[in-house]
């Protein structure tokens, strides 16, 4: 099949799908077949603990990726010129049970990654990446990760649910998705629930990279660690937002201050760069909690970012 290469539209025109904008201004198609990579939609809020309103961050996203312009001045990355990249909407999940909009993701993903593709999600609370995982394996097998939070998502439960957004992980491991010794966490902070909450990941084999760790320096020397750890086979990248101080991403569910800056993020998925990365999200983005766009705006830009770092993209 000849590939078509979509550059985004000029100027501030929005091509649409039932009324929403489309991500970074490319078309809208009913499906992936012929893509490189797909963005896609999951509007989940369902499993969340604290605040709501992640279901509109895939929407919001969108309409703040309108000022993106094609080609990455800083690493001369030209995603489009290389790449066939397409919105694909989101997925038609169930609002009302947490399990059946799990089950539905899941099968959702496998019916994409049928296709060749590398599906860039915008969520949704981090719930749905526990699905996207269980998608990755059966094509994939394990993968390596890279997860930036300020949370490590490993409770064994919350409020005696075993499925919600601060669970992901743990399930992940249980149900073998992830390669652990190839796992890297950024950006943890705050309290736990217990004493062991990040030791746990350590016990996995897990790198835990604290925001102390973080603070008041480059990590663009961290990134050659995280590369030399999950290196060597497919790796899947999960930014949430939270893992920015809510200084510079406010519209997010469970903030904590002490955060990562938008540098820091920026150099966090650049260092990625030579990964074999096979999927890609950002979640957590609550609209509600950010009257100004402005945490909208900042997951349009990670999501382009990690466009510029996927396999297979050309430099000018």
């Amino acid at each position: 099949m000849t590939k078509t290469f979509h550059q985004p539209l000029s100027g501030n025109e929005m091509p649409r799908f039932g009324g929403i904008a489309t991500m970074l201004r490319l078309p809208h198609l009913p499906t992936p077949e012929g893509l490189d990579v797909a963005f896609i939609g999951v509007p989940l809020d369902i499993g969340t603990s604290l605040r709501a309103g992640t279901r509109f961050g895939p929407r919001s996203i969108r309409a703040e990726s309108v000022m993106i312009r094609p080609y990455n001045m800083a690493t001369g990355a030209a995603p489009f010129d290389s790449l066939s990249i397409a919105d694909i909407g989101d997925v038609a999940i169930n609002t009302f049970n947490l399990p059946a909009a799990v089950k539905i993701i899941e099968e959702a993903y496998h019916g994409y990654l049928e296709h060749d593709i590398i599906p860039m999600t915008l969520g949704g609370d981090h719930t749905i990446t526990l699905p996207i995982l269980r998608a990755i394996h059966r094509k994939h097998g394990k993968v390596g990760l890279v997860h930036i939070d300020a949370h490590a998502d490993v409770n064994d439960e919350q409020f005696g649910e075993k499925l919600a957004h601060g669970t992901t992980f743990r399930r992940a491991v249980e149900e073998g998705l992830l390669d652990c010794d190839r796992v890297v966490q950024i950006g943890l902070r705050a309290q736990g629930y217990t004493a062991e909450d990040f030791n746990w990941c350590r016990k996995q084999g897990f790198r835990v990279v604290q925001a102390e760790e973080c603070w008041h320096k480059s990590l663009t020397p961290l990134m050659e660690e995280v590369r030399e750890k999950v290196g060597g086979g497919p790796v899947y990248l999960s930014f949430d937002i939270d893992g920015i101080d809510p200084a510079w991403a406010p519209g997010t569910g469970t903030p904590e201050i002490g955060g990562l800056t938008t540098i820091q993020a920026m150099e966090i998925i650049r260092g990625c760069d030579g990964l074999d990365l096979v999927g890609c999200d950002v979640v957590e983005v609550s609209p509600p909690y950010d009257l100004t766009g402005n945490t909208s705006l900042l997951g349009a830009n990670l999501l382009y970012e990690m466009l510029c770092v996927l396999p297979g993209v050309i430099h000018r």
